[in-house]
């Protein structure tokens, strides 16, 4: 199984490194995208090294690089998780809009049908966010916004991340068990 992380420039960067260190783990292989904004906020928000996040990745892409393997709709992969994925971003992926890789992979899995999970992170949202998220998801898109759930009592932020990178990897019928769930 082949999946696709892309880490845009919202706030909320530790869902996509969460993300990748799990699947680090695993014998998924990973395709991981990051915009220059994401590269930003990593920095802004995190203690982590882009060497270190790159590294849990087995094929890094710059988000111009238009002849990554992933921007073909021929090579075979299951889906792609955008965690965060920025207003910018889920706006020009509900336009139909790929001048970067992430938004050119998103379309790919929205033309071939394949599993497309956005978590965007913005509070509050307005009208326009509203339509472009339902927009994407009568496309096909899986919006899950990152809104952790508070049942299983989370003790620190390391939870929190845990149960959203846990619900993202549900949607793609990845196993595991990163997180508390309802009983």
């Amino acid at each position: 199984m082949e999946i696709v992380i892309g880490i845009s420039g919202a706030s909320g960067s530790a869902y996509g490194v969460r993300l990748l260190e799990i699947l680090a783990k695993t014998d998924i292989y990973t395709h991981l995208v990051m915009t220059k904004a994401a590269k930003q906020i990593l920095d802004i928000e995190t203690d982590y090294e882009r060497s270190y996040v790159e590294s849990l990745a087995d094929a890094v892409y710059d988000e111009s690089d238009f002849t990554a393997p992933i921007a073909s709709g021929s090579h075979k992969f299951y889906g792609m998780i955008i965690a965060p994925c920025s207003m910018k971003t889920l706006g020009e992926i509900a336009g139909g809009m790929s001048d970067n890789l992430l938004g050119r992979v998103a379309d790919v899995c929205l033309k071939e049908r394949r599993k497309l999970v956005l978590m965007p992170r913005e509070t509050p949202l307005n009208q326009i966010h509203l339509e472009n998220m339902l927009r994407l998801e009568r496309a096909g898109g899986i919006i899950l916004p990152a809104c952790p759930g508070f049942y299983s009592r989370p003790q620190t932020i390391d939870d929190l991340v845990n149960s959203m990178a846990g619900r993202a990897l549900d949607l793609m019928d990845i196993d595991n068990d990163i997180y508390k769930r309802w009983e």
